[in-house]
């Protein structure tokens, strides 16, 4: 039977082992501060970013790999498995180019090529994380792409997500919101509550003044969104504080049965954007 090998990138934000124990490609992106290149969670891990972050007067900088990486990296993968198929699975093309990149290399591989299928997963970190992992769970017990992909597309349909921040500075800087609402923002102790339309964009859904009140709001959102569903699937993205990630899971105890539980580093990539203290919450029905 024909393998299908999963490849994904590095703001899937998947944890390492779950990624080396279900064989899933990672391809890193490149974080840069001034002239220092790091690749996202190899050279440069989310403990030394979130300790490093505070300390730099410049925002860090990111970029994609280059298509004639990922062509390197699909056509290494063709090499070794002769007759595969594979899923690529990327951060929103509406937050990054790294789906349109991958999606050169599949043409530029043209026969070769006939076989990849490249995925706009219309999400960031573990939001689409998690569907990566379904795909190669579901390859490992033999599952064609076709299969796979039907499976992946309605979880992304029934997924929720909501995202804390914990100051508005990263916004700032990356230029989503203005510098006056960043500094009343900061003097009001206002915590933005974002999510991710359907297009694959963030947007704020709420402003909160205070992160216990956040906290709370973003379960009410859940239960609001969830209408009725008791047993969920849950992973919680944390800024190096794992801490907080726990907490938030013993809250969300009190009001759902929690199936599979994952608590995982928001990267440095995805990190660059949000800032310290950012905790990224995204549920699916357990089934």
């Amino acid at each position: 039977m024909n393998r299908t090998i999963i490849v994904t990138d590095s703001t899937s934000d998947i944890p390492p082992a779950m990624a080396e124990t279900y064989g899933i490609e990672v391809v890193p992106l490149t974080l840069m501060f001034g002239e220092e290149a790091f690749r996202d969670n190899l050279d440069m891990t989310p403990e030394q970013f979130y300790e490093r972050l505070p300390r730099t007067s410049q925002l860090p900088t990111t970029s994609q790999p280059s298509p004639v990486e990922y062509m390197n990296v699909y056509r290494s993968i063709l090499e070794r498995n002769p007759g595969c198929s594979i899923l690529s699975f990327h951060i929103s093309s509406g937050l990054s180019g790294t789906y349109q990149s991958a999606l050169l290399a599949k043409s530029m591989l043209e026969e070769e090529g006939e076989g990849i299928t490249v995925v706009d997963s219309l999400s960031a970190s573990y939001g689409f994380g998690f569907m990566v992992v379904e795909a190669a769970r579901m390859s490992a017990e033999g599952k064609g792409p076709e299969e796979i992909l039907e499976a992946v597309e309605s979880l992304r349909q029934s997924r929720k997500l909501y995202f804390l921040v914990d100051t508005l500075e990263y916004l700032q800087k990356g230029g989503r919101i203005g510098k006056a609402s960043a500094i009343l923002g900061t003097l009001l102790n206002i915590k933005p509550i974002l999510s991710i339309d359907a297009e694959g964009i963030i947007y704020a859904v709420e402003k909160v003044r205070g992160r216990k009140k956040a906290v709370a709001r973003m379960i009410e959102l859940f239960k609001r969104d969830l209408q009725g569903v008791n047993k969920i699937n849950v992973a919680v993205g944390h800024t190096a504080e794992p801490a907080s990630g726990e907490e938030f899971l013993n809250e969300l105890a009190g009001h759902f049965t929690l199936e599979e539980k994952v608590l995982t580093n928001v990267g440095p990539v995805v990190g660059s954007h949000v800032g310290n203290g950012t905790l990224a919450v995204f549920i699916w029905p357990a089934k």
